[in-house]
């Protein structure tokens, strides 16, 4: 190692340190909690109960069984926020320190074109964010198989599980990095870039949870069950809280017109006001792969465009 990606190690080994460290804490940390998810798993403590959103119950008091899944949550809470972290401190001062501080200049005459300049910083980092991403995202997915899609455990709709796993969190990062160096180039300052940085990733993180609440993205199914035949069982479905009843014409009303679980009074009401069967929609469990790949190719796609512009922007910014 030499030249310009020496020069690149230097300046980043220190983040390389903190990303080493954080993925081994996290890990230890993913080992001692699902060893003890497992031993209660084994104890037969909750044999009894099935898949679904319905908690499961003691027998004797009825207190909820559940298992010990917050610090899971933490973690993927942690793959949530890569994007801002790394775009934050490592993206933003990965050009704009040398900018701030005219280093780049003194580099920049050895030889080193600028090409070379921003290919060994940003190659370094990148591959560093794509391990410490990838890494972080398979301990996720490693310590909550056990419990996932279980009433006791994580459903796969919950933010920390669809948003925190997968690899969507590897192009979350990437995207943050991305966007973390473009603003750092363009910037003046350091702080600037950071505070700028900040607001761009955080906007897009609350924006992609926003498109995964509103089903912009991947729409839900609708099920429907006819007359006051029972509606299909919620199971691991991701409920839009949407339910409602089909007039014999299609027309869909909301279930408020006829509030009867079922029994004569609902049979009583759909007949009065003409409706011939029942619906809610959900999304399956199948489509958390549909989030995920959506996700991914909007968020690499992203990570790749503002990659682009800050090469076009080489010459002129520097």
């Amino acid at each position: 190692m030499k030249g310009s990606l020496w020069l690149a190690w230097r300046q980043q080994r220190v983040s390389v340190g903190i990303a080493t460290a954080v993925v081994l804490v996290a890990a230890a940390i993913a080992a001692y909690h699902r060893s003890g998810m497992l031993d209660a798993l084994h104890s037969g403590l909750f044999d009894h109960c099935g898949r679904g959103p319905l908690k499961c119950t003691r027998s004797a008091t009825g207190q909820p069984l559940l298992l010990d899944v917050e610090p899971l949550k933490y973690l993927g809470a942690l793959n949530i926020a890569l994007p801002v972290v790394i775009g934050v401190f490592w993206g933003a001062p990965l050009l704009g320190r040398d900018r701030e501080l005219g280093t780049h200049r003194m580099v920049l005459s050895q030889g080193v074109s600028r090409g070379q300049w921003f290919a060994s910083r940003f190659a370094l980092a990148a591959v560093a964010t794509v391990a410490l991403s990838g890494l972080l995202a398979g301990v996720f997915s490693w310590w909550w198989r056990p419990a996932a899609d279980r009433s006791y455990g994580l459903f796969w709709y919950d933010v920390t599980a669809l948003s925190g796993s997968g690899p969507r969190v590897v192009a979350a990062a990437l995207f943050g990095l991305a966007a973390g160096t473009l603003l750092g180039l363009l910037a003046r300052q350091v702080l600037a870039a950071m505070g700028l940085t900040l607001l761009v990733t955080g906007s897009t993180t609350l924006l992609m949870e926003w498109t995964h609440h509103a089903r912009l993205l991947v729409p839900p199914h609708t099920y429907v069950s006819a007359g006051i035949v029972p509606k299909p069982l919620m199971g691991d479905r991701w409920s839009t809280g949407v339910y409602g009843l089909i007039t014999a014409s299609g027309r869909h009303d909301d279930i408020t017109n006829c509030p009867f679980p079922s029994g004569a009074e609902l049979k009583d009401c759909m007949a009065a006001h003409g409706y011939a069967a029942r619906f809610y929609e959900a999304n399956p469990a199948g489509d958390y792969w549909t989030f995920q790949w959506i996700d991914t190719a909007v968020l690499g796609g992203l990570a790749v465009l503002l990659t682009v512009v800050a090469v076009l922007l080489l010459r002129r910014r520097v």
